[in-house]
């Protein structure tokens, strides 16, 4: 019994010295938390991380081949209580100089405010720790993220920018923004862009920019049957360039510019004469010294023969011999048409960015005539894409997007299958016989059209100011992309004899793209005559 005793009380002791220690522990722990929580908020120590909610994420943007274009990255905003600095305009100096923020701002809003005051958004690491050998007490981090651009400049006027609260501001990431806020981790939007195409078509068309020393240059790149943009790009991007040549770096203008593009127009031109019967190809028209019209002439920008067949017309780019066929289609119907195809009006895309067409509200002969070669209408280069590939796609329309789409998206039919293919057969025409020459790349079957429109200077047209443009599609026996560049203001040079047409200029940049993004695009040369299947594929 004793024994038994003995056992007893030495577990009872035992139990007593744990139940000790315990009360010593938890006394440890709750002095600890007082001394964090209370004692080392009104003394210097680290920056506090807070317990704010982190805002919705937004959804990565990735090209066509999952390259992440736009992404949220975690950072954190750093936030000053005023209430606890014992000196505020001290403290307002020490932090403007670790965060290289405007101290007179800090100091007027820790003068004013008890409570929280943004002090900086997105710290970087090497900043925080800046921040926290200052020991100030008072200072707090709200997690959030901010929006990175890994590609850099790359379709950035396509991509657009967000605020600093990550709303969309332009571009993509505004057109966007229901599909890209608030955002589940993770969550990413596939875009319709190429990034080794944006890259080549940037590439190509700034060589071109600079060989010429033109202004300012642009180029799109579209899927003629799904409507998808692979490129967009408008040139100078680098705000140093664009300053001294006196344009914006941040402005879409294949988007929401508009131009008159000239002689690229005389594509919808013989597509309404096609579509209506009004000439016949191998027709006959008198060129000469141009077109009398009452009191105006119409002249070419090159000496011309006397005649040329309508096919011919198209291919040496005769206005002249445009206008005569306009004419034949007359007012009505050529504005009928036009905005058929979508070019009287906006075009719309996940782009908020967009223009309204110019075109005169008296639309008789003489408007008719220099509507017909690129002159007196202005629209962007977007629209006109979207209306050349619907002529070359078979004849059905198409929307452009910048949303990555699976298979053939055309719609209804807007002008005859047999209307597109012979448009494809004369668009090869003007490649092989014609002033697209220097657009040609072995094995692809390039067709296309030249344009170069005078620009406007007060109520004239200035005669060696250019817009010069070219308009290609390949492979012309069954269309699959179409691609547009554009030079603002080139200038000719030694190897181009002093010429800036668009034959010299921007034909062969369009050839360049072509051989760059064809073999990208897993298109392999042709081999056998490029237009067999024209008429098979309509």
């Amino acid at each position: 019994m004793n024994e038994n005793h003995e056992i007893a009380a030495t577990v009872q002791r035992r139990i007593a010295v744990a139940a000790m220690l315990c009360v010593t522990g938890f006394a440890l722990i709750g002095l600890r938390l007082v001394d964090v929580t209370i004692l080392q908020g009104k003394a210097p120590g680290p920056v506090a991380t807070t317990m704010m909610v982190p805002r919705g994420g937004r959804a990565d943007l990735l090209d066509r081949n999952g390259i992440v274009l736009a992404r949220n990255l975690p950072v954190d905003d750093l936030y000053a209580q005023p209430r606890v600095l014992k000196n505020r305009a001290a403290a307002a100096g020490m932090l403007a100089g670790a965060t290289d923020v405007d101290s007179g701002r800090l100091a007027r809003a820790f003068a004013t405010s008890h409570n929280y005051v943004l002090v900086a958004r997105y710290l970087p690491q090497d900043t925080l720790g800046k921040v926290s050998r200052l020991g100030l007490p008072g200072l707090e981090l709200e997690p959030t993220s901010k929006r990175s651009y890994p590609e850099g400049d790359a379709a950035i006027q396509v991509i657009g920018a967000t605020d600093p609260d990550g709303n969309g501001i332009s571009g993509l990431e505004l057109g966007l923004q229901p599909l890209l806020r608030n955002a589940a981790p993770g969550t990413s939007v596939g875009l319709s862009l190429d990034l080794r195409v944006q890259d080549a078509l940037s590439h190509e068309i700034e060589a071109s920019r600079q060989e010429f020393h033109a202004r300012a240059a642009g180029g799109i790149v579209m899927d003629v049957n799904s409507g998808e943009v692979l490129a967009m790009a408008s040139l100078p991007d680098s705000p140093t360039d664009a300053a001294e040549l006196g344009v914006d770096p941040r402005r879409n203008r294949m988007a929401q510019d508009v131009y008159e593009l000239g002689s690229v127009f005389k594509i919808f031109s013989f597509a309404l004469a096609v579509e209506d019967h009004t000439i016949t190809l191998d027709e006959p028209f008198a060129i000469g010294a141009g077109y009398r019209m009452g009191r105006y002439t119409i002249h070419d920008a090159e000496h011309m023969p006397a005649t040329l067949s309508a096919r011919d017309v198209l291919a040496q780019s005769s206005n002249a011999g445009t206008a005569q066929i306009a004419l034949r289609s007359g007012a009505d119907r050529q504005r009928q048409f036009l905005a058929h195809l979508g070019l009287l009006g906006e075009v719309h895309s996940e782009l908020p960015e967009r223009a309204m067409p110019l075109y005169p509200r008296h639309w008789g002969d003489i408007q008719t005539a220099t509507i017909g070669f690129g002159h007196g209408i202005s629209v962007t280069p977007l629209a006109f894409v979207t209306a050349a590939a619907t002529v070359v796609n078979g004849g059905r329309r198409i929307t452009p997007t910048f949303l990555r789409r699976e298979g053939d998206a055309r719609g209804e039919q807007l002008i005859k299958p047999e209307t597109s293919a012979t448009m494809r057969e004369l668009l090869r025409y003007v490649v092989t016989n014609g002033t697209g020459k220097k657009a040609d790349v072995a094995g692809y079957g390039v067709g296309g059209k030249t344009g170069s429109a005078e620009k406007v200077s007060g109520r004239s047209y200035v005669a060696h100011k250019l817009l010069t443009s070219f308009c290609a599609v390949f492979p012309i026996s069954n269309p699959r992309y179409l691609v547009f560049v554009m030079l603002d203001e080139p200038h000719g040079t030694k190897e181009t004899y002093g010429l800036a047409l668009a034959g010299f200029t921007a034909a062969p940049l369009a050839g360049r793209v072509i051989a760059r993004i064809a073999p990208m695009l897993g298109m392999p040369p042709m081999e056998g005559p490029v237009l067999a299947q024209a008429k098979e594929n309509s």
